[in-house]
């Protein structure tokens, strides 16, 4: 049954901007500047080597004039990097716009090179496409908002030594961004925010950093620790011939196991493949989130180990997937053992530092929140996190449901909102192939589904060793869907170790392990899988049911919102109430499971802008439960 009321409170409003009210978490509040996000970014492939480039940079805005814009004449300030200009903590506050050009740049010490050694540098997401040059040259370009890059600037280094003998080079980076003028992936970002659309953001958004490598050096790593081998499979792709050498160490830093390999040519590259042998592996799970040291060591032929490159990384052993019970119903299963999945969506926004967390604790306090909310899954929604936040999630034994980053064409309310909010029998009855379907899902425009399988590939690619991620999520809501069969047959063929969901709220092409709907109108129950198959006694699911989206139960608190105007589905004047309707939903949610639910995600884990239907605020000053507690 349609709940119209609910219907009428999620109706968005037409409504001037709001002007936000400038909302400080406790880490903002405390922030040096000098030491900003001063952590390795990438924990599963570090070297010594490196040096952090967080901090201030000068940064300039002018008018777009093409991709040959001219260099700025002059700078406008400063700006604390990796903030975006439109973030408060970036002490710029200035919302990009796609006829503009934002500038950075930096003096970045160079550190001294041996014979034969490189300096890349690294950039762990810009948006939306940039330029870089190092000392006038260009040493590359990049287009794409969420996933890193790097480029080698070498051969661009000017030999510039100070009377200190020490060198230096002048970093500037050009980017451009079209926001949501465009059909580039954005995810929740918009130009005009309202409702569940959130400030857009433009240029430097992570940790930049450059690091030292030697000619001969491991480019990138695949692990797969396979517990039914008892070993941890290791594909490295390397720049040269020579051989790799892998030690395993256990959680008290004593060798569990070796293995070297030589590299082969393939292509324009090398390639090592190693398996190293783990007697009685210990597996990983939240209760028992246990994790295995890599130390990886690749020199090539004619040089002595002394000089040889070393990356440090981590793995650990378990299995997700999702078969049937011993009833015929299908399940999560980690570890062979059947896991109700207990979810929370997690956008990543932060109220002074928008899509980036304004330090490394703030990521750990969101992931244990959620544990202590009694969470054991966070559903990363359409944003690709810090890799840092999947380290600690690692770590601390959090899942994770990880979402590809939307984008397409203006969001369309009739196909994508409004119809399968009001007929629910069109959830499995819509096709999402052809030209006359694209365009229903904004995904009429083919560079954008060029887009959206190579930000798919480079988002598997690049967090596939993150134990913490239990299942790929593709498409969202039906926005810049397309070929949903198909992507998820191309999903598994970059990972066929873990499940997908194929289609989150609605438009199920019959595809994926999921049969996953969002539900904030009806009534909360089981739905029967429209794929299923013939056994002796009767019909049977062959996908596991999971209520992907759920709840979003609004609670507004004065002094912690970033706008006057609240947004949500049902709205509760005190903390009493609003925490007695929260309850109800999540024990509703235990009592499905025996029907047959498989996994929930609950709306949301913290307010964002006009949506207050967080369990915390969006400043983290206020837990909502612990306050609906107190006045129990």
């Amino acid at each position: 049954m349609l709940d119209f009321k609910r219907v009428l409170a999620a109706k968005p409003r037409e409504h001037d901007v709001q002007k936000k009210v400038k909302l400080t978490t406790p880490w903002g509040e405390q922030l040096d500047s000098s030491a900003v996000l001063q952590e390795h970014p990438t924990p599963q492939f570090a070297r010594a080597s490196w040096q952090n480039l967080n901090g201030y940079w000068d940064y300039a805005i002018t008018r777009a004039a093409g991709a040959d814009d001219a260099l700025p004449s002059s700078f406008d300030g400063k700006i604390l990097v990796p903030f975006s200009p439109e973030a408060p903590l970036s002490g710029v506050e200035h919302i990009v716009q796609p006829d503009e050009t934002l500038w950075y740049r930096r003096t970045v010490d160079v550190p001294k090179l041996n014979d034969g050694e490189r300096l890349l540098l690294h950039f762990q997401a810009v948006d939306y496409r940039c330029t870089c040059f190092v000392d006038g040259q260009i040493v590359g370009s990049h287009t794409g908002g969420y996933l890193p890059f790097c480029f080698d600037i070498t051969d661009a280094l000017a030999e510039n030594e100070d009377a200190s003998n020490s060198r230096k080079a002048e970093v500037m980076l050009r980017v451009t961004d079209p926001s949501d003028t465009g059909t580039q992936l954005r995810g929740k970002q918009k130009l005009v925010p309202s409702d569940i659309w959130y400030t857009a953001q433009s240029g430097i958004w992570q940790t930049v950093w450059c690091e030292v490598v030697h000619a001969a050096h491991v480019v990138s790593l695949q692990i797969d620790a396979d517990p039914k081998r008892k070993g941890i499979a290791l594909h490295a792709e390397l720049s040269a011939a020579g051989t790799l050498h892998v030690e395993a160490h256990d959680s008290e830093g004593v060798c569990a196991g070796m293995a070297l390999a030589h590299a082969e040519e393939m292509g324009d590259t090398f390639v090592a493949e190693a398996f190293v042998q783990i007697e009685n592996p210990h597996l990983w799970s939240p209760d028992d989130p246990y994790l295995y040291t890599l130390q990886l060591m690749f020199a090539d032929d004619e040089s002595p180990l002394t000089s040889a490159d070393r990356v440090s990384s981590y793995t650990a052993f378990r299995t997700c997937e999702v078969h049937a019970d011993e009833k015929g119903v299908p399940r999560f299963y980690l570890n062979g053992e059947q896991l109700l999945l207990k979810g929370v969506l997690d956008q990543g926004y932060w109220s002074d530092g928008l899509m980036t967390a304004p330090a490394d604790e703030a990521l750990v306090f969101d992931i244990q929140s959620a544990r202590q909310l009694g969470f054991n899954m966070m559903r990363k929604h359409i944003k690709i996190e810090s890799e840092r936040w999947y380290y600690h999630c690692d770590r601390l034994g959090m899942l994770v449901w990880q979402d590809m980053v939307s984008g397409g064409g203006t969001y369309g309310k009739w196909y994508t909102s409004q119809l399968p909010t009001l007929f629910k029998d069109l959830w499995t009855r819509l096709s999402d192939e052809g030209p006359a379907h694209y365009a229903h899902f904004a995904a009429e425009d083919p560079v954008y589904r060029g887009e959206w399988r190579n930000a798919c590939e480079g988002t598997i690619r690049t967090l596939r060793n993150h134990p913490c991620i239990v299942t790929w999520v593709l498409f969202n809501e039906a926005w810049g869907q397309f070929d949903a069969r198909a992507m998820t047959d191309f999903a598994r063929s970059l990972d066929a170790t873990r499940p997908v969901d194929s289609t989150s709220g609605w438009y199920d092409q019959r595809a994926g392990d999921y049969f996953s709907v969002h539900n904030y109108f009806r009534e909360l129950e089981v739905y029967p899988d429209p794929l299923r198959e013939k056994t002796d006694d009767g019909d049977r699911p062959k996908r596991a049911f999971a209520i992907s989206e759920f709840g979003g139960l609004t609670r507004y608190i004065p002094g912690h919102s970033s706008c006057e105007i609240a947004y949500g589905y049902d709205s509760y004047e005190t903390s009493a109430a609003w925490f007695e309707a929260l309850t109800t939903q999540l024990a509703t949610m235990e009592v499905l499971e025996e029907q047959g639910l498989a996994a929930y995600v609950y709306t949301q884990l913290t307010d964002i802008e006009e949506e207050t239907n967080g369990l915390l605020t969006y400043d983290r000053r206020i837990n909502k439960v612990h306050e609906g507690l107190s006045v129990q």
